[in-house]
């Protein structure tokens, strides 16, 4: 993005830390002074990650007109006439797709700004099987934006085939992430729980509704009890502790959750990423660019993230005593798991620079701008 400041309505369902806010934070902050925002949340109480910009950012946060509740006619027409005042839209996930509704019903009539709608990843009750009223609503909505953002390729696999949009209407750009800051030749952090013994640290991400998937996680670290403990940042609740002391799994560690991801997951020496609804796990970067490898099922575009060495160690998903199996021939061979760490780091620095994801976004949305107002100044 360049030039004079150009004003940019952004529409969440919620704005707490997460993947997504992450992304939009890091892209904010990019463009301070280049860009003014407006961030209309549907759940105004969930705005943790507004704590991360630029405290010189010019940037305002607004409740009305509602973004949530029933759809209606009036809520439309409100949120469309709010959008005149922009010079582009962007729309996060399904919490804020009334708004993409309200585009693809007023944008001709009110000659709206351009609209750019983000999906990070399907919500928990869709992550299995997408509801069918939610896919229509969305292929009615969608049918106005300029583009559809994904940054995975099984997401964009989904609004292609089930919510209809053409596949040149679909931006697939990954998210990035600083890699230096996750330097894997620096002295790795002495962590509370994880430093007391010389056993291998296999470490995960777990987040709340990943009950389950850490259930399955335990059952396969358990028969490799004496020579690894298993690190878990994030939420776990004290069932799953239970269950791992019942299987004879002693050492387990439960860390909470952490804002600098480099310090803890440069503490372990293997990463397993859990299933979840993400379809692109910024964690596994994460752990990449810290030259880890990885051992994980076969789910969204995981087994294309990873190096091509380590692909072999991505399993059939529903497979537990595969994940065993995966683990063990790590855990005996320290010049394997040195070789794929370093594959995984050369692949994170190929393919997820955030230098190279801001630059994508500033091209599309700067094009967007451009078509809606004319040519933007260079700077």
């Amino acid at each position: 993005m360049a030039g004079p400041p150009y004003s940019i309505l952004q529409m969440h369902g919620s704005f707490d830390r997460g993947s997504k806010e992450d992304r939009v934070v890091r892209l904010m902050n990019e463009w301070a002074g280049k860009v003014r925002h407006t961030l209309l949340v549907a759940s105004p109480g969930h705005d943790a990650a507004r704590a991360d910009l630029h405290p010189h950012l010019n940037v305002s946060f607004i409740t009305a007109p509602r973004l949530s509740g029933p759809a209606g006619l009036g809520k439309f027409r409100a949120l469309a006439r709010l959008m005149r005042d922009f010079d582009l839209v962007l729309t996060y996930g399904w919490g804020a797709m009334d708004g993409v509704m309200a585009h693809r019903l007023f944008h001709r009539v009110m000659r709206l700004p351009h609209l750019i709608h983000h999906e990070d990843g399907l919500e928990a009750d869709e992550k299995d099987r997408r509801k069918a009223g939610r896919s229509l609503y969305r292929r009615i909505a969608l049918a106005s934006a300029d583009a559809l953002v994904v940054p995975s390729t099984a997401l964009g696999r989904v609004a292609q085939a089930e919510w209809g949009q053409p596949a040149d209407k679909v931006k697939h750009i990954p998210n990035g992430i600083d890699i230096s800051g996750f330097d894997g030749t620096a002295r790795r952090p002495a962590i509370l729980g994880l430093s007391e013994n010389r056993k291998l640290v296999v470490g995960t991400t777990a987040e709340a509704g990943q009950g389950e998937a850490l259930r399955r996680l335990v059952r396969a670290v358990a028969p490799l009890t004496d020579a690894v403990k298993l690190a878990i940042a994030g939420e776990a609740s004290e069932a799953i502790v239970a269950d791992a002391k019942r299987l004879g799994l002693t050492d387990i560690v439960v860390l909470g959750p952490q804002e600098r991801t480099q310090d803890y997951i440069r503490a372990f020496d293997i990463f397993v990423p859990l299933p979840g609804s993400d379809a692109f796990p910024v964690a596994l970067v994460q752990a990449m660019a810290a030259r880890l490898p990885v051992v994980a099922t076969d789910i969204g575009d995981i087994s294309a993230m990873v190096g091509s060495a380590n692909r072999s160690f991505i399993v059939p998903g529903n497979d537990d005593a595969a994940v065993t199996t995966a683990l063990r021939a790590l855990v005996v061979d320290k010049a394997k798991r040195e070789a794929l760490g370093e594959a995984n780091r050369r692949r994170a620095e190929e393919c997820f620079a955030e230098s190279a994801m801001i630059e994508r976004y500033g091209r599309l949305y700067r094009e967007a701008i451009e078509a809606y107002r004319g040519p933007l100044a260079a700077g």
